[in-house]
């Protein structure tokens, strides 16, 4: 059977039920971007908490998290259909996400680490109840390679919104003291709560969620053998987590080096801002991109580009300015791709499933993709701000040049090791543009023999 691009035509989304699937992505990125960014330097600049044990509470909360992935993908794939099962999840986090995102940006003036570790465990729970269903929902709303890439960048584009928009509290603010980020925080909550009841309503009037999955009957043992034998899902998983370590963290250690290292914490906010509008400029250039040359090629060129840069972090001081914000342009921009075209490599990866398996899964696919995301943090966090601590880095007191410089160097080289080595690990990824249309094509050669058979069998 040949591939027929008309018939894609037909079962494509319109644009408004796209722009109503991505607005779910504003909200989420603007809570998670202060989570990632200012929460850990304002609980460690004024709560009195230190570095290692924010450090391991951010850790281990991120750990906790990590189980609640595959539960919910079980969950959104085995929901009924009638019910609007990815729909169903979304709308029932709003609320918990809304409550946490309030609790953990705003705390009372004794807080413990009981309470850091209490509040981050909730708002990644009810992350997940809704990033989780959401990646399944946009890979089910097209079957096409190259719209999906589409998909998948309306949905960065809002998300890199959200980002923007929760950042530009701190520019206008243009500070990176604890009484600021505090500031920055409550304003990033109202923002959150606002927009999360905008989007969530628009979602679950506007989207379709009526796509069937095939499940195996021990999903858990089905789940394992995804990652346990050597498949083009555990070669795109891997060098996603590697990646992801390499991008969480200099981004956990953003203000810390802006601050101490290149001695301009007022240029905090703008850079941060400067960063992610790089970013989202950047998203229809690797789609376009992505188009010509495939999906995982551009995604190769994207971390070298960022490599390449990411090398000086380590030889800079405080006359360095102007040379760190052409690194945060050229970076931002790579990690366009990186916000983009893995999403979208991982969602074909459910019709490669479906033809090898005879299982649809993507809750399954888009459940483990957050695990690596939630842990490529975890260890981002856990890995930083302890070895801050054995360095004898201080947020809040002075530091010697020794310090100052073990700063500078956890920051660049950590970030370059894990990309080249995620670089090496998706060599030789299989699954292109051609062979993904194969792979429809005989599924589709499949589903129609399979109804002639079942119409034969009845009128018999």
């Amino acid at each position: 059977m040949q591939h027929s691009p008309s018939s894609d035509k037909a079962r494509s989304p319109s644009r408004t039920i796209v722009a109503a699937y991505g607005s779910l992505a504003f909200p989420l990125a603007a809570a998670f971007i202060a989570l990632q960014v200012f929460v850990p330097t304002f609980y460690a600049e004024s709560t009195g908490l230190s570095l290692t044990s924010i450090g391991v509470v951010l850790l281990i909360a991120r750990l906790c998290d990590t189980i609640t992935d595959p539960i919910v993908g079980y969950l959104s794939d085995r929901t009924p259909t009638a019910w609007r099962r990815r729909k169903l999840f979304v709308v029932l986090a709003a609320p918990l996400i809304a409550v946490s995102t309030y609790f953990l940006f705003n705390p009372p003036e004794q807080v413990t680490t009981t309470y850091l570790l209490l509040w981050t465990i909730a708002i990644y729970i009810a992350g997940t109840l809704s990033i989780v269903p959401m990646g399944a929902w946009g890979a089910e709303l097209s079957s096409d390679y190259n719209e999906r890439s589409s998909i998948a960048g309306i949905r960065v584009a809002f998300g890199l919104t959200g980002s923007l928009a929760a950042l530009l509290f701190a520019v206008v603010l243009s500070g990176s003291d604890s009484a600021e980020l505090g500031r920055t925080l409550a304003g990033v909550t109202w923002l959150v709560i606002a927009t999360l009841l905008v989007a969530t309503a628009l979602a679950a009037m506007l989207v379709p969620d009526n796509k069937d999955t095939e499940l195996p009957g021990n999903t858990v043992r089905a789940a394992w053998q995804v990652v346990s034998k050597p498949t083009p899902f555990r070669q795109l998983l891997g060098s996603f987590f590697l990646n992801a370590v390499g991008n969480a963290i200099p981004a956990s250690l953003f203000i810390l080096f802006v601050t101490h290292v290149i001695g301009a914490a007022d240029a905090v906010g703008r850079m941060l801002f400067l960063y992610f509008v790089c970013s989202a400029i950047s998203v229809p250039f690797w789609v376009a991109l992505s188009k010509r040359i495939g999906k995982h090629q551009t995604w190769t060129v994207a971390i070298l580009l960022a490599a390449a840069f990411f090398i000086w972090t380590p030889f800079l001081n405080e006359n360095s300015l102007t040379i760190f914000y052409l690194i945060v342009i050229v970076t931002g921009f790579a990690t366009g791709a990186d916000l983009v075209l893995p999403a979208a490599i991982n969602a074909d990866l459910i019709e490669w499933d479906a033809l090898q398996t005879g299982y649809r899964r993507p809750g399954l696919f888009f459940a483990l993709w957050g695990t690596a995301t939630k842990l490529s943090f975890a260890l981002a966090i856990g890995i930083a701000f302890p070895l801050l601590d054995v360095i004898g880095f201080s947020a809040t007191g002075a530091n010697d040049g020794n310090a100052i410089q073990g700063l500078a160097v956890l920051y660049g080289l950590p970030c370059i090791a894990f990309k080249l080595t995620a670089l090496f690990m998706m060599r030789g990824y299989p699954i292109t543009e051609t062979k993904h249309k194969a792979i429809r094509a005989e599924l589709e050669a499949r589903e129609r023999e399979a109804n002639e058979a079942q119409t034969s069998s009845s009128k018999g």
